[in-house]
């Protein structure tokens, strides 16, 4: 998936707020060239304004569509779909006596001194999760045959409730998914036109309740992202684009539409997967082994952690979270997944303050529609946005390259009246309150996500991408003790360019029970064969003629335990001694994370991952070092209400462009970009490296 110099590669990210689209021509390390756009995001048709940034960026390019090589696309609809509970009309079959698993869930308490909780809603509804009469055992064997005319009796239900989609998720069928299959045969004959998933094909593992959480999830968001997507690929191909389409993943990957339209719930994550792949891809660069990913677009904020240049992974994740940083306060969904914690802290998250007098910042958004105030389309409440213009953080006439003329005296009004005024604070005191409480909001997720993992976040450099991140950079370093910031190239089209980073790739997962005493080897390879030729039908398919790599993880614990651990498999067919292989690697990735192994207790494995992945081509190496060329020359100042200094401060203007490897900015100082603006704050000064990214190095730090 590496470029070369003929290639055209053109990624689009459409997020909450904005779309961002990147353009490279051949190798932008090299030869090539990077175009970049960022337009506003047509919420009522988000196909609309993917095709305003990509021909803004062809035209800027001088390039036609047809010699565009590839598209990569990624999206939060998925994610907003659930978040706002505007998917389809879902109905979910289960086992007779298991239509309340989804409900039940692990009937536990997040919150466990809160006598009113909330718990998360599930996404279908009592009176639309019906039963049927069939059962397997945990090893796929039939206990009761499946009663067809049970299938049947449900069809008429569909239209008297006016279902749109269905999720099929029986006792078991991890195992064996016969019994779903036939379900899927029978409705899809009476109603051909309802979308159907299986959980056996969407998500083969044990554990029901985040099966069928999952299997209802894809089955919500399926319709409208398969309309989406089919439209937006109809669109593309109708002017001209007639190369391969595809999708980007929560796990890091890229997959074909077809994949997509049948697993979108695999989308929900792509745009900060992304965004999580970029900074890994500059930590490499850069030589820095363990950093922080921070993400901060114009509906929510991410936040990553990568050690040893891998960004954390994970298979369960939560979605739309009741509580704030609660585990369990949201809707399970089991898939591959960076792991990373997100929050509603964007550019345009609304600032209120409430009955107690209290600032609250998000999670509510302004979006693109009508946005901030200051976007002047009829937004009248303060956002994170119009906060960072009233400090004199964004330079009006640069913003998102000119395409969005900011009002500043419709942010200040919208500060002073719901911010300055309920909390008695005048001109950029409330606007720097604002932006407090947002930065701290990101720094205490950032804070409880590395302690959750069992991390220093102060021992780590910050990369920090996406429109509103470099504004905020310097402040959220401060407060989490961060000596080093990374402001790539490009940041502000962050993720759109990490999708030029990624892998094809596909995961497969498949439950099968497996005591290591009683390894079999000729079992196991019959299951990882077949699930090694499922991956690479779809791998293949989107790349074609290269050499495939595969990856194979087992999931393991001690027998009896509740959570298994990820273990790496041998390469090739197993055979009899490879039991004591595994064996010896999950005793050493036991104690690794626990600091011990138990003697005496039989390891037994539950689940089994493969992963099959077109290789990147990696880029000429480049150099980070710089000389020294100087203290660069300011093109202009402004008056910027410093965080540290609490206080209005005179801030440098320089435009990025302008800037030469080796040149030297400092604190404080605005560094201008058509899509964002990094603030180099007093107690920081920067320094632009080898590759043309901002290192915002300590003022303390350098003078020691």
């Amino acid at each position: 998936m590496g470029a070369n110099p003929q290639s055209v590669r053109l990624a689009v990210d459409v997020g909450g707020t904005f779309t961002d689209v990147a353009l490279e021509i051949g190798d932008p390390a090299a030869d090539g060239r990077r175009v970049t756009s960022k337009v506003l995001t047509t919420s009522r048709a988000p196909e609309q304004g993917v095709i305003d940034g990509v021909e803004k960026a062809v035209a800027e390019a001088g390039i036609e569509p047809g010699s565009v090589t590839l598209i990569i696309h990624g999206t939060t609809l998925a994610t907003n779909a659930l978040i706002e509970r505007k998917g389809a009309k879902t109905a979910l079959i289960t086992t007779d006596g298991h239509r309340d698993a989804v409900e039940m869930a692990q009937e536990n308490r997040f919150e466990q001194y809160d006598i009113n909780i909330d718990r998360p809603d599930p996404i279908v509804p009592r009176y639309l999760r019906w039963s049927v009469r069939e059962r397997m055992n945990y090893r796929g064997d039939v206990l009761v045959p499946l009663d067809e005319e049970s299938v049947r009796a449900l069809i008429p239900k569909f239209e008297e409730n006016g279902v749109e989609a269905v999720a099929i998720g029986l006792l078991h069928s991890y195992a064996n998914g016969a019994h779903e299959a036939r379900v899927a045969e029978i409705i899809a004959e009476a109603r051909p036109d309802l979308a159907i998933t299986l959980s056996s094909e969407v998500c083969p593992e044990i554990r029901e309740y985040e099966r069928q959480s999952t299997a209802s999830a894809n089955a919500y968001v399926q319709p409208k992202m398969a309309g989406y997507l089919r439209k937006l690929e109809d669109e593309m191909r109708s002017r001209g684009f007639g190369c391969p389409f595809l999708l980007m993943t929560s796990g890091g990957g890229l997959t074909d539409l077809d994949t997509a339209v049948r697993f979108p719930i695999r989308l929900v994550e792509s745009g900060p997967a992304g965004g999580a792949i970029l900074a890994t891809e500059i930590a490499k660069e850069c030589g820095l082994a363990n950093v922080v990913s921070y993400d901060m677009g114009g509906t929510t904020a991410k936040i990553c952690l990568i050690d040893n240049y891998a960004p954390q992974m994970t298979r369960t994740f939560e979605v739309a979270r009741v509580y704030r940083n609660m585990k369990g306060s949201g809707l399970p969904v089991r898939i591959p997944a960076i792991e990373m914690v997100e929050i509603g802290a964007g550019g345009g998250s609304i600032a209120h303050v409430d009955n107690m007098g209290r600032l609250q910042v998000g999670p509510e958004s302004a979006g693109s529609e009508p946005g901030p105030a200051c976007y002047g389309r009829g937004g009248t409440r303060p956002t994170v946005t119009d906060g960072d213009v009233v400090m004199g953080k964004v330079d009006p006439a640069r913003f998102a390259g000119g395409s969005v003329a900011l009002d500043i005296e419709a942010s200040q009004k919208a500060v002073a009246s719901d911010v300055g005024k309920p909390m008695e604070l005048e001109g950029r005191l409330a606007a720097f309150a604002l932006a407090e409480i947002v930065d701290e909001n990101m720094a205490n997720a950032a804070r409880v996500h590395a302690i959750e993992w069992g991390k220093d976040i102060s021992a780590r450099a910050m990369i920090a991408f996406g429109g509103a991140a470099p504004l905020h950079a310097a402040r959220l370093a401060e407060k989490l003790a961060i000596d080093t910031i990374v402001v790539p190239t490009g940041a502000g089209v962050g993720s759109a360019i990490g999708f030029l980073r990624a892998p094809v790739s596909y995961e497969v997962v498949r439950s099968r029970y497996l005591l290591l005493s009683d390894f079999d080897a000729g079992t196991v390879n019959e299951l990882l064969s077949g699930m090694s030729a499922e991956a690479r039908a779809i791998v293949s398919a989107a790349a074609v003629g290269v050499e495939l790599t595969e990856t194979r993880v087992a999931y393991m614990r001690y027998s009896g335990q509740g959570h298994e651990i990820t273990v790496p498999l041998p390469e090739g067919d197993l055979t009899a001694a490879d039991g004591d292989a595994i064996r010896k690697s999950f005793e050493a990735e036991y104690a690794k994370l626990y600091g011990r192994t138990i003697p005496d207790v039989e390891p037994e494995i539950l689940s089994w991952t493969l992963t099959v992945a077109a290789p990147i081509a990696l880029s000429p190496e480049a150099s980070t070092a710089a000389g020294d060329a100087g203290t660069a020359t300011p093109i202009d100042s402004r008056v910027v209400f410093d965080p540290d200094l609490q206080r209005d401060a005179d801030y440098a203007i320089h435009a990025r462009t302008d800037l030469a490897p080796g040149m030297t900015v400092a604190g404080p100082a605005l560094i201008v970009e058509d899509q964002t603006t990094t603030v180099v704050t007093s107690t920081f000064d920067a320094k632009v490296d080898g590759l043309g990214y901002l290192i915002l190095t300590a003022k303390h730090k350098t003078a020691a």
